[in-house]
């Protein structure tokens, strides 16, 4: 699992694949990965998949996607999950994005990909979804907390941690009143990667950045650990 918490370095950039999506594909050990994108948060939006695809056009991989507006692009997404070496979420409403795919019964098919040793893969709202909840602005002008996640992380997630004023915040307020169980955030550019339920590392696509537990205190606040991350090289 890599739980992204912001493009980072690659969000001005349409052209050149981002560092941290570049090493989901290596995390699957595969020469010639085959990965699927699904960006449902973000309705389905066609230019979306457009700028994947060209991102991808120049590199040795395998692109699909999972589009479920109006209707599904393909006659068995099971099928397609369970083929992939890469499961990609894109960022958008975490609460849309839980409510299609559970009325689409992708649910239990994302499990059994994880479980299969697909390597599960997101940017804020598709980072967010792997776990049992987090923050989100999708209900309204104000963040909140959003507690209808996967669940095949256990505890929370928080992206966009230092970039975005109101999360940090938000969040630690969150976990510490129970709303949401404590977790992980990662800066934008930072991404959490888990091997089976376990964090493993932060990765960086930039020096500086990080990850963050935040954990009850066992009195009305919360503990913040900053977890520095290890910078990534870019292949040239």
């Amino acid at each position: 699992m890599l739980a992204i918490g912001g493009m980072g370095e690659a969000a001005a950039d349409t052209l050149r694949l981002p560092l941290l999506i570049a090493h989901a594909l290596a995390l699957s050990g595969a020469a010639s990965p085959r990965i699927c994108l699904l960006n449902t948060a973000a309705g389905d939006d066609p230019a979306s998949y457009v700028r994947a695809y060209s991102r991808f056009a120049q590199l040795p991989v395998r692109v699909s996607h999972l589009q479920l507006f109006p209707v599904p692009n393909v006659a068995d997404p099971a099928d397609l999950l369970l083929s992939q070496d890469v499961i990609f979420v894109g960022g958008g409403s975490s609460s849309s994005l839980a409510a299609v795919w559970q009325a689409h019964g992708l649910d239990p098919i994302m499990r059994r990909a994880w479980e299969a040793g697909v390597v599960m893969s997101g940017v804020s709202a598709g980072a967010i979804c792997w776990f049992g909840g987090g923050t989100t602005g999708w209900f309204g002008p104000d963040l909140s907390a959003f507690t209808a996640g996967l669940g095949l992380l256990a505890g929370s997630y928080c992206p966009h941690y230092s970039s975005d004023p109101r999360r940090r915040p938000v969040y630690q307020a969150a976990v510490a009143g129970g709303r949401l169980d404590g977790g992980i955030a990662c800066d934008d550019g930072a991404a959490a990667h888990f091997a089976d339920d376990e964090l493993a590392e932060i990765v960086t696509d930039s020096p500086g950045l990080a990850g963050y537990r935040v954990q009850p205190d066992g009195t009305v606040g919360v503990s913040e650990q900053r977890l520095p991350g290890r910078l990534l090289a870019r292949a040239n």
